[in-house]
């Protein structure tokens, strides 16, 4: 690296069905991004092309942070478990993409490395404790208390997603029932939709009923144009998440509360309902202590959050 010039560090999110690659600058500016779709059993190939395309791009790269969808230690560098990733690609993931890069590599669980994008760059950004909720295909959480991610003895704190708010709901992949993600995820928000649609003629107004295929994107824009239905069930999942946020406040007395991913889309109409069921059901005096609030970095949070991960480990 020339002297005296500033390192990048690379971000990447395994999203889905996509891999997301950023160079992030010291104060958390993305400079370049690339993506590629996921090719499983190539991950590490992959990882290395988007490491080396992002430093054609110019770029001194110090250090890369990986966020990964499922259970990380990274405490022992090791992807415990995650459905996007099979065993023999887990099993020595940070080793192989070491040396396939020559770079030092950071793995973290993709809401841990969201929560730490917004609250070094984002909307936690100014707060010393913050709970960070992302509401998506599942629900996960993140913990930083006094400025430092808390992980939890065996890396997997934050676990928001499965705190239980109806022991007689449906059952969730975790094996237990009515937790948090089998009524707010955005697959479940589409399941409720549609029962809901299939008993309830009123309902058929909707301009949901004419989409068989809606998603829980296509249900947050309707609500923010007006379709009362759309508007109803944004509401009466925003009361589910806020639900869950009060056992967070009353838990952990914490300072700010950032909810992110694409179920924020809605807005206010899904913010308001949780601040709303939040102070109903917390205590008074912790609800009163804290702050509740949509997170600013959207996409970019995981992968933002990676490389920061990465930046301060390397300065470490």
């Amino acid at each position: 690296m020339p002297p005296g010039t500033d390192p990048t560090f690379i971000g990447i999110e395994l999203c889905g069905s996509k891999l997301r690659g950023a160079a992030v600058d010291n104060e958390g500016v993305i400079s370049e991004r690339t993506e590629v779709v996921v090719q499983a059993e190539s991950f590490v190939a992959q990882v290395s092309d988007l490491v080396n395309t992002l430093r054609r791009a110019g770029n001194n790269v110090g250090a890369v942070g990986i966020a990964i969808p499922g259970l990380v230690n990274r405490q022992s560098d090791r992807v415990i478990t995650s459905s996007y990733l099979s065993p023999k690609v887990r099993e020595n993931l940070h080793a192989e993409v070491m040396e396939a890069t020559g770079l030092r590599i950071e793995l973290e669980n993709d809401a841990n490395a969201a929560a730490y994008g917004e609250f070094k760059v984002g909307a936690g950004r100014g707060s010393r404790d913050m709970f960070y909720i992302t509401i998506g295909q599942g629900i996960g959480g993140a913990i930083i208390l006094d400025g430092k991610l808390w992980t939890g003895s065996s890396g997997f704190a934050g676990e928001v997603g499965h705190i239980t708010i109806d022991t007689e709901g449906s059952q969730c992949a975790c094996g237990n029932t009515g937790c948090l993600e089998t009524v707010a995820s955005a697959p479940n928000i589409v399941r409720r939709a549609n029962e809901r649609l299939n008993r309830d003629s009123t309902s058929s107004l909707s301009r949901l009923a004419l989409n068989k295929d809606f998603t829980a994107d296509d249900m947050a824009r309707e609500a923010m144009e007006g379709d009362d239905f759309a508007a109803m069930m944004i509401e009466r999942t925003g009361k589910y998440i806020g639900t869950g946020v009060a056992s967070v406040i009353n838990l952990l007395n914490i300072e700010r509360i950032v909810l992110g991913g694409g179920v924020m889309k809605a807005g206010d109409l899904i913010l308001n309902p949780v601040i709303q069921e939040a102070k109903r059901r917390a205590f008074q005096p912790c609800f009163e202590a804290s702050e509740i609030i949509a997170a600013s970095l959207g996409e970019d949070a995981a992968t933002i959050g990676a490389a920061m991960l990465a930046r301060d480990a390397a300065n470490a």
